[in-house]
């Protein structure tokens, strides 16, 4: 369980998070959504503990993440947007980063590096972008750690490594385990994060589950404007709409219309997950 009680962080005179407060279950793969500039890559190294909360509280397991305990450590892992090429080959790396931690699986490692299509027996800093971004991906799974940070994971995929890793991610991450992805590919991981986070410079604007956002907001996928939409995109041959549930009807979330619905109505959005 992850416990965030009125959090702030600021560089100098600069604010990215203002008394945010949410609390995170295990078991769930956690979509982080934002503007650029909110913090969210400043959460998730808060969350590691990379950083010290400036006010306020966050806790992991009931441990303060800053505090640098060996056995919270051993169970998180942080995936950083940008990652090293470091000057080994990929399984000597892994075999021997992987004692850091104690549920580290080398056959794990090498069977989601075949899935990715990647060698591990190739020098990491001979890689191209996509094929070094693959192996920390398999290195982050295979650590089996109990919470994992990941910080634009499909950065750098092309097409095919994208249906792998959501393929990687579902098949390879345990029941206990909880992952939060940051990210502004929503449509690479539409069918694999739940709940989802959306935040806000000094607020926590959702933080739900999709089922629950669908009792909330109702998406129209027709092609009759409604006027009370409180989004509207044009596509091929009609409209996504998203508008309040009124009459608790069914719909498919699109999460891509969701983020743009809060970008534009965060007070409106704010009230309705209140409640």
């Amino acid at each position: 369980m992850i416990k965030i009680n009125n959090l702030s962080y600021n560089y100098g005179t600069l604010s990215v998070l203002e008394n945010i407060s949410m609390e995170l279950e295990g078991g769930k793969i956690y979509g982080l959504l934002g503007e650029n500039g909110v913090g969210k890559t400043t959460l998730l190294t808060l969350l590691c503990g990379l950083k010290a909360p400036k006010k306020g509280s966050l806790e992991v397991d009931g441990i303060a993440p800053y505090s640098r305990n060996p056995e919270l450590l051993s169970q998180q892992y942080y995936l950083a947007d940008e990652v090293a090429p470091v000057n080994d080959k990929a399984i000597h790396w892994a075999k021997t980063t992987g004692m850091f931690w104690p549920l580290f699986d080398m056959a794990k490692f090498e069977a989601i590096m075949a899935e990715f299509e990647n060698d591990p027996q190739k020098k990491m800093n001979q890689m191209s972008a996509g094929q070094l971004k693959k192996t920390y991906i398999s290195f982050a799974l295979a650590c089996n750690a109990r919470y994992i940070y990941m910080d634009e994971p499909t950065n750098g995929l092309d097409i095919p490594s994208k249906a792998q890793f959501r393929s990687a991610i579902m098949k390879h991450t345990g029941d206990e385990s909880t992952i939060i992805v940051s990210t502004h590919q929503v449509r690479d991981l539409e069918n694999v994060i739940d709940p989802i986070i959306i935040l806000d410079k000094k607020e926590v604007l959702v933080n739900a589950s999709l089922e629950e956002i669908s009792k909330k907001l109702y998406f129209d996928y027709g092609t009759t404007l409604n006027t009370q939409s409180l989004y509207t995109e044009q596509l091929p041959g009609g409209f996504i709409q998203v508008y309040p549930n009124m009459t608790g009807a069914e719909s498919k979330v699109n999460i891509e219309a969701l983020f743009n619905t809060a970008h534009k109505n965060k007070d409106i959005i704010r009230e309705l997950f209140r409640k």
